[in-house]
């Protein structure tokens, strides 16, 4: 049995007086019987010198326009509303399709004729419009699948120097919860990255993934229980891909310490894994980042802070006796023992300061601890500082922090960044393994760690140093949330590549979606799961695409 041959000529450019083709945009009616929808690719040819020329094009969006000059003239044409009857007036009618300009294959941006026919790209003609074939076989890296209405598809490739660097990198995903499948397409993006990766530059790129939602990134080592569809395979293959888990010897998974100390603190617990705590040795550099979300207008509380790092790492006077965190709570120099309350006085910061510092320190770190702080840890909890500073490229580890109590996740997220920043800004004169020449990091929620807002907190200013110099150390960031305009817009602003999935109509007006025509910022509101709109830095246009779900175990609700 012969395969149907995909439909190609679908009309005819149309340009009028007050409707006219640019350079940026063109217009054509549908033939007939024709069916075409918003991010299909089309194609026309164009005036050229001494040649042809084809421009191709993104459909935006399609109305139906009739000779009737108003709707009262339809309702009167049916007999003033008979639903039954046939109109009166038989009105002449077409689809019109309104197409914003993706490039030109010999650099022509003269406006589209009229009356020029249009056809649907095929797989060679997407990739020509995209900049796809201009772009080298070894920096593809598939992020996608873009399907047509006449049932053609391509691989959007992103370019790797634009995801890795070293021209532009990190990537952010924004959408719905649940429908924009954020965390899933992460994943396969990291996948897709590590296998177009020959084997020994992949010896060289570490990823962290944050676990934030149960434990969904718990068994990336498993192999998933059910089995895979013929049309998952199909879109596995058509990508380049193979639909296996991580390699189960180069994933390291990071728990956190109960309260009791006996299990981790986790929604599963793999069964090779480490156990990570806190205690105030390993913590007192970065106490700044436990008061991310604390207002502190006169920056007493920094001060307090700063004094206190200080006179740690310093082994002051002061603090000789200074050991843990009962040490820091309830003795000298912050706490009177005699009058069982904070010093009335202390390097010129008045006691009640000293006071409201130690009223949020006692609720975080002991009242409203789940269990990662320790006055002493046991030799079986790790320091996530340390383990960080031995990571080796070619590995996979994910540090859970789904049960932790908000400031202990930013807590964790900063310990992370500071200590892959250190590591590749200054690495450690007795480290003998080469150091990972990119480290990927994923992290969800965004939106908690680097707000929108005009004064960032210490956790924010460390993921601005990510997105605006990581590149340059091979720090890239993979992160997503919700609603991108609750992220702090410079952030956002030095992602090379923007994955949207499907969100509401008021979030899509924001400020920072301003990069969307207002037709497409239309259809990302009807996106289905699992479809998402892909932005990236060599592409003129977004298109949408498709995805594979993970090939890995997930945990069930």
């Amino acid at each position: 049995m012969n395969e149907t041959k995909p439909v190609q000529e679908i009309g005819k450019t149309s340009a009028t007086d007050r409707d006219p083709n640019t350079s940026d945009k063109f217009t054509f009616w549908l033939a007939p019987g024709v069916i075409a929808n918003p991010f299909d690719i089309v194609e026309v040819e164009q005036v050229s010198h001494g040649g042809k020329s084809k421009t191709f094009g993104l459909v935006t969006t399609l109305d139906h326009r009739t000779d009737s000059p108003t709707h009262l003239a339809n309702f009167i044409s049916s007999n003033f509303g008979e639903l039954t009857e046939d109109p009166n007036t038989p009105r002449q009618g077409t689809t019109v399709a309104h197409v914003n300009v993706l490039s030109n294959d010999k650099d022509i941006y003269m406006p589209v004729l009229s009356e020029r026919v249009v056809r649907f790209s095929d797989e060679e003609g997407i990739q020509i419009a995209l900049g796809i074939d201009d772009m080298k076989l070894q920096n593809r890296i598939p992020a996608g699948l873009i399907k047509m209405s006449n049932g053609v598809a391509a691989v959007a490739y992103i370019d790797r120097r634009y995801v890795l660097g070293p021209e532009s990198a990190h990537v952010n995903i924004s959408g719905i919860s649940g429908l924009a499948t954020k965390t899933s397409y992460a994943m396969f993006l990291i996948q897709s990255i590590l296998q177009k990766t020959p084997e020994d530059e992949k010896e060289k790129i570490a990823v962290i993934l944050l676990n934030v939602k149960h434990g969904d990134l718990l068994q990336i080592d498993q192999k998933r229980d059910k089995d895979f569809s013929v049309e998952e395979m199909e879109m596995w293959e058509a990508l380049g891909l193979v639909p296996k888990p991580f390699e189960s010897d180069k994933v390291h998974y990071y728990l956190p310490r109960s309260r009791d100390g006996k299990r981790p603190n986790s929604f599963l617990e793999p069964d090779i894994r480490q156990i990570y705590a806190y205690d105030l040795e390993s913590t007192a550099d970065k106490l700044d980042l436990l008061f991310a979300q604390i207002p502190d207008a006169y920056f007493t509380l920094e001060s307090i802070i700063s004094e206190i790092k200080e006179g740690i790492r310093n082994r002051e006077k002061d603090f000789k006796n200074v050991h843990s965190w009962t040490n820091l709570l309830s003795g000298p120099p912050l706490f009177d023992p005699t009058t069982h309350s904070a010093v009335k006085d202390w390097r010129g910061i008045r006691g009640s300061s000293i006071g409201v510092f130690r009223r949020h320190m006692r609720r975080m770190i002991q009242v409203g601890q789940s269990g990662i702080f320790v006055d002493t840890k046991a030799t079986r909890e790790k320091s996530l500082t340390e383990e960080m500073l031995r990571i080796k490229g070619g590995h996979v580890y994910v540090v859970d922090i789904a049960r932790l109590q908000e400031h202990e996740q930013m807590l964790v997220f900063g310990d992370l960044l500071k200590s892959v920043y250190s590591l590749k800004a200054d690495p450690p004169e007795d480290r003998k393994d080469p150091i990972p020449e990119k480290v990927i990091f994923f992290v969800d929620e965004l939106n908690k760690y680097a707000p929108a807002g005009p004064r960032p907190s210490p956790l924010t200013e460390l993921v601005l140093e990510i997105a605006e110099r990581g590149r340059s150390l091979g720090v890239l960031l993979i992160s997503a949330q919700q609603f991108m305009s609750a992220v702090h817009s410079r952030v956002t602003g030095n992602c090379a590549t923007k994955i949207i999935g499907r969100s509401g109509s008021a979030e899509v007006l924001q400020p920072d979606y301003r990069f969307l025509d207002n037709e497409i910022k239309g259809n990302v509101t009807r996106l289905s799961q699992g479809e998402l709109l892909l932005s990236h830095a060599i592409y003129r246009q977004p298109v949408k695409v498709i995805f594979p779900k993970p090939p890995f175990k997930q945990q069930e609700f």
